[in-house]
């Protein structure tokens, strides 16, 4: 199985960061929201990406070319551009493809410039700025059984408000921002088909993956759901920027699912 990340978009509710780089690369600890979610597919064995690239693509091309010189320390001849690395960590294992797919161009259509890149019939999707805990395996097992073209994660939205816990006149407990348990909203993690893409046309940039292909789907029954109850947040505005530095920071972050090994292995990989 690939994984197809959407990163062409300009973020602009997070204009604070995205005004000098590009949604995907602002960080969560010491690593880009993007390296959190690849990280998070490949504990699930997914190692094969396709980035579909816009606002300031170079950027992220850059980062991952230049990843495993930014993990060490090392030395350059400026007469040969040798370089020597003295402390290089094993590498990761990831094979990705940077691929442009424009400035103004929608998802949906940023998604179907991405398949002559794709070798299987199937693949994963989703956007490069949002993290969850969703078992992928389990996704992929529920859009198999279901036999559609397309299967979209169903997650409870964050409150916009503090959650009290009230006992005889008196707060037993407070939780900022908790996940609401009524209401089911696109949490981004989709398993498609290649044919539920390949309806559109490879020159058309207009076409919205959500305001269009996602209701064309459901309105011919090919668009089936896997429910996720466990913790998804993404990351449009400064504050859930913050929140997430802030659960990375203090070991709260539910959506690490990996070992610190890079390359260590899941016993529970997609196939």
């Amino acid at each position: 199985m690939e994984a197809v990340i959407l990163c062409g978009g300009k973020g602009t509710r997070l204009r604070e960061e995205t005004e000098f780089r590009p949604k995907p690369l602002v960080e969560i600890g010491d690593y880009p929201i993007l390296w959190h979610i690849m990280r998070h597919y490949r504990h699930f064995g997914v190692k094969d990406f396709v980035l579909c690239l816009g606002y300031k693509g170079s950027m992220i091309r850059d980062y991952f070319l230049n990843y495993n010189m930014h993990q060490c320390n090392c030395r350059l001849d400026m007469a040969t551009d040798a370089v020597e690395a003295f402390d290089a960590t094993t590498p990761l294992d990831w094979r990705i493809s940077f691929i442009d797919t424009g400035q103004e161009t929608l998802t949906g259509s940023r998604l179907r410039m991405a398949l002559p890149y794709l070798k299987g019939e199937r693949f994963f999707a989703t956007y490069g700025d949002g993290v969850s805990n969703v078992d992928l395996q389990l996704l992929l097992k529920r859009h198999r059984e279901n036999g559609k073209l397309a299967t979209v994660t169903a997650v409870h939205p964050s409150s916009r408000f503090g959650e009290l816990d009230l006992h005889d006149g008196a707060v037993r407990s407070f939780v900022e921002k908790p996940q609401v348990t009524d209401g089911w909203i696109n949490g981004g993690f989709f398993v498609f088909e290649k044919k539920a893409l390949m309806r559109l046309p490879l020159e058309e940039s207009n076409v919205s993956l959500e305001g269009q292909l996602l209701e064309q789907l459901s309105a011919e029954n090919q668009l089936g759901v896997y429910e996720h109850d466990g913790f998804w947040q993404c990351m449009d505005t400064y504050r859930e920027m913050q929140m997430l530095d802030g659960l990375w920071k203090s070991g709260k972050a539910e959506w690490k699912t990996w070992s610190d090994e890079p390359l260590a292995t899941s016993k529970a990989e997609c196939a």
